[in-house]
């Protein structure tokens, strides 16, 4: 969800009102992926990285974590939305642990939407914690290098138990990943749109929805292989 300070910024404003802004497209993309009947939602709220962002402007991005996270609950718990974090949660303040540990407990049950809110996360340190539980399983004897694959790997990171994306979308115009789902984006159609968030309207959704129809995902194979296993 890229380009909320610079969406301010273009307008003399505060980069605070961006990110303000922006919480009214996540609104607007939560109701149309139910709309879409798109089961699983990941939004990259906030990366380890962002911590080196001015101190006033994290403050600002953690303050409107837990306002939205406390204003939205009801509505996403009535549209049938199961909440789930992914991240380091241990930066974090304990209120706001509490309040996302109560989030997850109280829509666990909800199939509509899974909304996965990615939060002080990044790729190399999800492979990293994932890798040590391995090692530590590994030492104590419950775990040999024969046993170790991908799966087992998978099932470790922070996204276990979610299907790896499909699709792709950074909005802002800067075309890069930025250490987001290093493993999981292993074969994901990737789409960089201009608008910055506060701008990425339902018409803009469409259209990466309607690029991703427009792929071939072949996963290694050849097109005619592709053809071949839909007569199977």
């Amino acid at each position: 969800m890229d380009g909320n300070g610079r969406w301010a910024e273009s307008r003399g404003l505060p980069r605070f009102e961006g990110h303000r802004a922006g919480v009214d497209t996540v609104r607007t993309m939560v109701r149309c992926c139910i709309e879409k009947a798109v089961p699983v939602l990941s939004l990259f709220a906030f990366s380890s990285e962002n911590w080196q962002r001015p101190e006033a402007e994290v403050e600002f991005l953690m303050q409107l974590f837990m306002q939205a996270l406390t204003q939205e609950l009801v509505e996403l718990q009535k549209q049938g939305v199961a909440l789930r974090f992914v991240g380091s949660r241990e930066a974090l303040s304990s209120s706001l642990q509490q309040e996302m540990q109560q989030a997850e407990t109280q829509t666990a049950s909800n199939q509509r939407l899974t909304l996965n809110v990615v939060i002080n996360y990044g790729g190399r340190w999800d492979i990293t914690q994932a890798v040590k539980t391995l090692v530590d399983q590994a030492a104590a004897g419950r775990l040999s290098s024969a046993e170790v694959n991908e799966s087992l790997l998978a099932a470790q990171l922070g996204t276990h138990g979610l299907p790896d994306p499909d699709l792709f979308i950074r909005t802002g115009g800067e075309q890069r990943i930025s250490n987001f789902f290093l493993w999981q984006l292993a074969y994901t159609e990737l789409y960089f749109s201009p608008v910055h968030w506060p701008d990425f309207s339902i018409e803009e959704f469409d259209k990466a929805i309607a690029s991703f129809g427009e792929r071939e995902r072949r996963f290694g194979k050849i097109s005619g292989q592709l053809t071949e296993d839909k007569h199977v």
